[in-house]
């Protein structure tokens, strides 16, 4: 039986958006359809973290969650790398869900790369930040044997920034978990739902420019924000809710008129297709991936320009039940079983080469 270790030595839960949720779904797809044999490696920060699957604490690695305690920890173990690399020695295939390769073993390694961020909007990172990148994740995924990465978006521009061979880089979309993302029997409010970290790319501020202008149309029209960061100004019929628990998230998708999405950059987008799954119209950003993910089933609208946000919220506004239907549609398509599968796929083939 063919053994694949998973090392998220670098994890520190709730602070990682869309990359946490990658691994913990694949985690449970991976203990109901796998048919592999694994073993996680996890960090003491994450020492309660639910994974389905045969787990391990890695008691070597420094408790770390600031990014300073997380450089410290990384460099520690860089320095002395026998102890981790121990824990995952029988392994036949290392996959390194959080793209930095650490612990390194001798077995066939895969790299999943979740974006190039860094690369195409440079401005929106500090020196340091750019720099522990081209240090930690470019090593790492020039490494690799494998580099799996969530859209073709991310595969191309992988290729073009960090000249990764074609051939090495799988593409393999991020899934819904449609047990928990559906529809819902209350009707809808008149608010729009941006779920969204305070990360500059997120362009909260030209959404707040755009909601101004539907405001003046449309008064009773409220717009909810959930996710932590940097305290913002908001205008009036903003309502900033932080953090929210998973059900609450759903709760409100299925409460939303729409869901307004005006990222900058996405190496996939999680959000949309989730609010398309629970029957929520969407007004989307037509950069990055984002295009590639919901296809015809969302409005795009170009995030720099605010009154493009405004005329696509106003269409889907007006439109509700045919977006609403194309969501569905296109939501039923992707499917956490699917992403684990083909990362199974992508296991047996480096395990192959060992034989």
């Amino acid at each position: 039986m063919t053994v694949v270790g998973l090392a998220l030595l670098t994890l520190v839960p709730g602070e990682l958006g869309g990359s946490e949720t990658y691994i913990r779904e694949l985690l449970h797809a991976l203990a109901e359809v796998g048919e592999l044999d694994y073993r996680v490696l996890l960090p003491p920060a994450a020492a309660e973290l639910e994974t389905g699957l045969p787990s391990e604490v890695a008691t070597e690695y420094r408790r770390a969650r600031t990014p300073r305690e997380r450089l410290v920890a990384m460099a520690a173990a860089a320095a002395r790398p026998a102890p981790l690399s121990r824990r995952l020695q029988e392994v036949d295939v290392a996959h390194y869900p959080l793209t930095i390769r650490l612990p390194a073993v001798d077995a066939p390694t895969v790299v999943t790369l979740h974006d190039v961020q860094h690369l195409d909007l440079p401005h929106l990172f500090g020196r340091a930040e750019r720099a522990f990148r081209a240090a930690a994740w470019h090593r790492s995924v020039r490494s690799a044997d494998r580099v799996v990465v969530p859209s073709g978006f991310v595969r191309d521009r992988a290729v073009a920034k960090l000249g990764l061979e074609p051939t090495r880089v799988v593409v393999i979309h991020s899934g819904v978990d449609h047990a928990r993302f559906r529809p819902g029997s209350a009707e809808r409010e008149p608010f729009l739902l941006y779920p969204a970290r305070r990360w500059p790319h997120k362009n909260h501020q030209r959404l707040f420019e755009a909601f101004g202008r539907l405001r003046a149309e449309l008064p009773e029209l409220r717009l909810v924000l959930t996710g932590d960061g940097s305290p913002v100004a908001t205008p009036d019929g903003v309502e900033a809710l932080g953090l929210v628990a998973p059900d609450a998230l759903v709760d409100l998708y299925q409460r939303a008129s729409a869901l307004v999405f005006p990222s900058l950059y996405e190496g996939f987008g999680q959000p949309p297709l989730e609010a398309m799954a629970c029957g929520c119209p969407v007004a989307c950003s037509n950069a990055g991936a984002l295009p590639e993910v919901v296809g015809d089933a969302a409005r795009l609208f170009d995030p720099r320009d605010p009154g493009a946000i405004v005329d696509a919220v106003r269409d889907v506004l007006e439109m509700p039940d045919d977006w609403s239907r194309r969501g569905l549609e296109r939501a039923a398509a992707y499917s956490w079983e699917a992403t684990a599968r083909g990362h199974e796929d992508v296991y047996r083939s480096l395990a192959s080469t060992r034989s």
